[in-house]
C-alpha cells in the first residue's frame, strides 16, 4: 500500500465533506496500453494533512475498452480510524501543516479560551433564556387566574398548552438540525419563542383561546432547542468532555428557572404581571446577536478556530456532516433506543409537574404568599444546577478511570430516578414547610444526575443521528409533560397532592427497571452505525498517481482538478 499526503487535499474545508476512510473503485488503463486484468485491486492511503483524516482507495481494474482514464465509481463508508504517526519515506511529501503550528504567547487570554467552550457557554445561555421564559408563567398564572377567575382545570389547560407546540417540533427539530446544522435551528428557536413570550400578555387580554395558541407557539420555538444543541455539541465536544459540557448546558435550564422564579415576583409586584413577559422576551435579541457572530454548526465551518484545537476536536469527537436520510427502521429496531424513549417519559412526568406546579403547591399547601413561593422555588433549581455539574464531573472522571460508559450511564440515571422517588414519598410524612422545601430540593437535586445518564446517552449510541434521536425520545418526554401537567389539575380537583406524587414515584420506578435492563453506552460499537453510501461518477485531472508492482510502473491514474463543491456533490450523491 502506498501512503501519501496529497496537496490537493490539504484544505481544511475538505473535511466538511470527507470525514473518514473512503473506499473507492476506479476504472483506469494500463500505461503500456495492455488491457489490465479484470477486478485486480490496488490500494492507496491518502492522509489529509490539515484535517488528520485518511482515505483508502481500493482500485478495481476493469477493461473499459475505450480508454476512459480517470472515471471513478465509489462506495463510501464513514468510520473511525487511527491516525498514523509517520508516512513512508518513499512518498515525496510536504511536512504536515499541523506540525508547523507555533503558538503566539502574546495572544490575549480571551482568544486562547477554547472555542468549543464558547459554543457550550452560548448553548448554556440559550437554555438559561429557555427556562426563564418557560417558568415565568408558573408565577404569573397566580395573579392571572385570580384576575380571570380560572379554576384549576383551566390553569392546567393553560400550562399544558405550551407542550402542544413543544411536542410538534421535537422530531422535526432533530431532523432539521441533523440535515442543515444546529446553528440555524437553535437561532430560529430562540427568536421564535422570544416573540411568543412577548406576545403572551396581548393574547391573554384578547381571550383564553388566543392565549392557548400563543403558548403553543412558544412551545414550537423551545421544542427545537434540545435537538439542535445536541447536534452541535456532538460535533464540537470531545467524548472525554461530553458529560461535563452537557451538564453545564442543562444547568442553564435550572439557573433559568432560578432567575425566572426569583425575578418574576418582584416584577409582578412592581410593574404588574405583563412586565414579566415583555422583559424576558426582549432578552432573546441580545443572545441572537452573540450567537450569529460567534457560533458555527461544526468546527469545520469556523475559519477562526485555531488549528491545534481543530485537531483536538476532530481526533476525539464524532465529526460528521449533516445527513440526508434518516434510517428510521434501524433506529426503531434497537432496544437501547426504546429504553431511552420509555425512560425519558418516566423522567419527564415528575420533572414537568414540579416545574409547572411547584409554586402552586407552595402557595396552596404550604401557605406561602406569591413572593415567598417564587423565592422558595429557587432552592430546588439551584440544587439541580449544582448537582448536574457535580454529576457531569463524576461521570467523566469515572470514564477516564476506565469504567465503561454503559456502567456510568446506568449508575447516574439510577440516581436520577431513585433519588426523586425516595424524597417525593417523604413529602407525605413531613409536618413542617421547611422539611417539605428540603425534600423538594433533594428530589430535584438527585433528578439532575439524569444529565449524565439518559441525556448523555443519545451521543453514545447514535452520534450521527443524535439530534433526531433526542427529538424522538424527548417527544415521549413532552407527552409526559402534556399528560402529566393536565392530569395534575384533574387529580387536584378530585384528590390530593399525595396522589400526584404517588403517580410520579411509580413512573420513576418503572424507568429504573427499563433503563438498567435495556440501556447501553458502548461508544466503541455504536448502536446506529454510519451508513454505506453509493456514489456516482466524477471526472478528475492533473493529479497523477503511479504505483509500482514488481519494480516497474504498471498503473497510472489521471485525475481532474477537484473543486470542493464537486467533491461535496460526489460524496453526497445517492442511488
Amino acid at each position: 500500500m502506498t501512503e501519501l499526503v496529497a496537496p490537493l487535499f490539504s484544505e481544511g474545508d475538505l473535511m466538511k465533506h470527507l470525514f473518514g476512510p473512503t473506499y473507492w473503485a476506479c476504472n483506469f488503463d494500463a500505461i503500456d496500453g495492455s488491457d489490465p486484468e479484470p477486478r485486480e485491486r490496488l490500494n492507496f492511503r491518502v492522509r489529509l494533512r490539515t484535517a488528520q483524516r485518511c482515505c483508502v482507495f481500493g482500485v478495481s481494474v476493469r477493461n473499459s475498452g475505450r480508454g476512459e482514464t480517470g472515471k471513478a465509481y465509489a462506495d463510501v463508508k464513514s468510520e473511525r480510524y487511527e491516525i498514523l504517526e509517520s508516512v513512508p519515506e518513499s512518498a515525496n511529501l510536504e511536512k504536515d501543516a499541523l506540525d508547523d503550528v507555533v503558538l503566539d504567547t502574546t495572544v490575549p487570554w480571551w482568544e486562547e479560551f477554547p472555542k468549543r467552550w464558547v459554543i457550550v457557554i452560548l448553548c448554556f445561555s440559550a437554555f438559561l433564556l429557555c427556562n426563564m421564559d418557560r417558568v415565568n408563567m408558573s408565577i404569573a398564572i397566580l395573579p392571572m387566574s385570580a384576575e380571570n377567575n380560572w379554576n384549576p382545570a383551566t390553569v392546567g389547560l393553560i400550562q399544558s398548552s405550551f407542550f402542544w407546540g413543544y411536542l410538534l417540533t421535537q422530531i422535526a427539530g432533530g431532523i432539521w438540525a441533523d440535515t442543515v446544522g444546529g446553528k440555524m435551528v437553535l437561532g430560529f428557536g430562540v427568536v421564535w419563542w422570544s416573540i411568543a413570550t412577548a406576545l403572551t400578555p396581548v393574547a391573554a387580554k384578547v381571550g383564553l383561546p388566543f392565549l392557548l395558541v400563543v403558548r403553543a407557539f412558544m412551545g414550537i420555538g423551545e421544542g427545537v432547542a434540545m435537538p439542535a444543541m445536541n447536534n452541535i455539541l456532538s460535533k464540537w465536544v470531545p467524548v472525554s468532555e461530553r458529560s461535563r459540557s452537557l451538564a453545564l448546558v442543562y444547568s442553564g435550564m435550572y439557573l433559568g428557572s432560578v432567575t425566572g422564579l426569583a425575578f418574576s415576583p418582584f416584577l409582578i409586584h412592581q410593574l404588574g404581571w405583563p412586565s414579566v413577559f415583555y422583559s424576558f422576551g426582549s432578552l432573546g435579541t441580545v443572545w441572537v446577536a452573540a450567537w450569529l457572530s460567534k457560533a458555527h454548526s461544526s468546527p469545520l465551518d469556523d475559519p477562526q478556530l485555531r488549528p491545534e484545537e481543530k485537531k483536538l476536536i476532530l481526533a476525539n469527537s464524532i465529526s460528521k456532516e449533516p445527513v440526508e436520510t434518516i434510517p428510521w427502521g434501524l433506529i426503531l429496531s434497537k432496544a437501547p433506543v426504546w429504553a431511552l424513549i420509555v425512560s425519558h417519559f418516566c423522567h419527564n412526568w415528575g420533572t414537568f409537574i414540579l416545574l409547572t406546579w411547584m409554586p402552586t403547591y407552595y402557595n396552596q399547601v404550604l401557605k406561602f404568599n406569591l413572593t415567598d413561593s417564587g423565592l422558595i422555588c429557587v432552592l430546588p433549581w439551584l440544587t439541580m444546577a449544582f448537582s448536574a455539574n457535580l454529576g457531569g464531573w463524576i461521570a467523566d472522571t469515572l470514564v477516564s478511570k476506565g469504567l465503561s460508559i454503559t456502567t456510568v450511564r446506568k449508575i447516574m440515571q439510577s440516581i436520577g430516578f431513585l433519588g426523586p422517588a425516595f424524597f417525593l414519598t417523604q413529602l407525605s410524612h413531613v409536618d413542617s414547610p421547611a422539611m417539605a422545601v428540603l425534600c423538594m430540593a433533594c428530589s430535584q437535586g438527585t433528578d439532575a444526575f439524569s444529565q449524565s445518564g439518559l441525556y448523555s446517552n443519545h451521543q453514545d449510541i447514535a452520534p450521527r443521528y443524535s439530534g433526531v434521536l433526542l427529538g424522538l425520545s424527548n417527544t415521549a418526554g413532552v407527552l409526559a409533560g402534556v399528560f402529566g401537567t393536565a392530569a395534575t389539575g384533574y387529580i387536584l380537583q378530585h384528590g390530593s397532592w399525595d396522589d400526584v406524587f404517588e403517580v410520579s414515584v411509580g413512573l420513576y420506578l418503572v424507568g429504573t427497571v427499563v433503563w438498567n435492563l435495556f440501556s447501553t453506552g458502548d461508544s466503541s460499537i455504536p448502536v446506529i452505525p454510519a451508513p454505506i453510501e453509493k456514489v456516482q461518477f466524477l471526472e478528475w485531472e492533473k493529479v497523477k498517481l503511479r504505483t509500482r508492482l514488481n519494480g516497474r510502473t504498471t498503473r497510472q491514474i489521471s485525475y481532474e482538478t477537484l473543486e470542493l463543491e464537486e467533491l461535496a456533490k460526489f460524496l453526497k450523491a445517492k442511488n
